[in-house]
């Protein structure tokens, strides 16, 4: 068993073909940890203590570009309700997620989550916690994968009859190697 799903900054070009067509078809889900914390950096903070700080803002801004090398138009941005969160969120992609308290407390309910939230034809980008991230790895058969980092993503695909396959892990430098 893997500890951790893929990398995708290392996988071949034909897998990386085949993950950029389920996002063009609007069949991916992307479960993003927030960028750096102020309370545990001392970094400058973009505003209260339990947001991200301005080094996290410049990583928030590299992920979004990321996104949008791969087209927005077909895709919904949904974040914790935590500050940190929805700061990631709008640094990412220059404007407000829909908050969403199910992406704040997770648990053993996080894979059906987002099943049941995932419209079809549309791309979901998911901004949440580490712990989140960890349950649904845990959930989909990865019970000791390596801790998100900050700013990196989760990707999965969810067809149309609703099956969850794991994609693999974006970290927030592979953005910078992606060629469409």
């Amino acid at each position: 068993m893997q500890r951790s799903p893929a990398n995708l900054r290392y996988v071949s070009a034909s897998a990386t073909r085949e993950w950029v067509s389920a996002w063009q078809a609007g069949e991916v889900v992307a479960l993003v940890r927030h960028t750096e914390r102020c309370d545990r950096s001392t970094n400058t903070c973009l505003g209260p203590a339990d947001g991200i700080t301005q080094v996290g803002s410049v990583a928030a801004a590299s992920v979004g570009r990321g996104f949008e090398l791969l087209g927005l138009e077909k895709t919904e941005l949904f974040s914790s309700p935590l500050t940190r969160t929805m700061q990631t969120a709008h640094y990412m992609l220059g404007h407000d997620a829909v908050a969403q308290e199910w992406l704040e407390t997770c648990g053993p309910t996080i894979r059906d989550e987002m099943v049941a939230h995932k419209t079809p034809g549309q791309n979901m980008i998911l901004v949440t916690h580490s712990g989140c991230i960890a349950d649904f790895e845990r959930q989909t058969g990865y019970p000791r994968a390596v801790a998100a980092e900050y700013g990196s993503a989760v990707l999965t695909r969810i067809d149309a009859q609703g099956q969850l396959k794991v994609i693999g892990i974006m970290n927030p430098e592979g953005w910078q190697h992606m060629n469409k």
